[in-house]
């Protein structure tokens, strides 16, 4: 079995790139991830490189930015390349079949166009979704009963 969770913060912006010939997405980020640390002991934190495709690679793009909590399900895969003084250089990334935004916000977040949730911390994309909802559909403002 070759499964991993992880929920970390980014360390920078996500990059993204097309694959030649299908012009699918390639999003690539790290993440920051502390250790538990026993009483006393020295803070470690672990930076796995995450990759993504498709158009999960695209929504990373565009939602995640530097800071931001993400939740990353996916596998481990290792490879390894010769370096240009022919060294051979072995990585290990993270496959994600899913990246869960854990934070919410645009790239525009430092504008103050971003609605809080009452209940918790996370925030919400600023764009308008009640614009694209069906006419039968309307946005309640009222606590959930449950």
């Amino acid at each position: 079995m070759n499964s991993v969770v992880l929920i970390g913060r980014l360390t920078r912006d996500p990059e993204v790139r097309y694959t030649a010939g299908t012009q699918m997405a390639v999003a690539s980020f790290t993440i920051a991830i502390d250790r538990p640390v026993r009483a006393g002991g020295e803070k470690q934190t672990d930076f796995p490189r995450i990759t993504v495709f498709g158009k999960q690679a695209e929504n990373c793009e565009k939602f995640l930015t530097k800071g931001r909590l993400v939740g990353v399900q996916g596998r481990i895969q290792t490879g390894s390349y010769k370096n240009r003084d022919g060294v051979t250089v072995y990585t290990t990334d993270v496959v994600a079949d899913r990246v869960e935004f854990l934070e919410w916000g645009d790239r525009a977040q430092s504008s103050g166009s971003t609605r809080q949730n009452t209940s918790s911390s996370y925030q919400q994309p600023a764009d308008d979704f009640e614009d694209d909802m069906p006419d039968s559909f309307q946005a309640i403002d009222e606590d959930v009963p449950f």
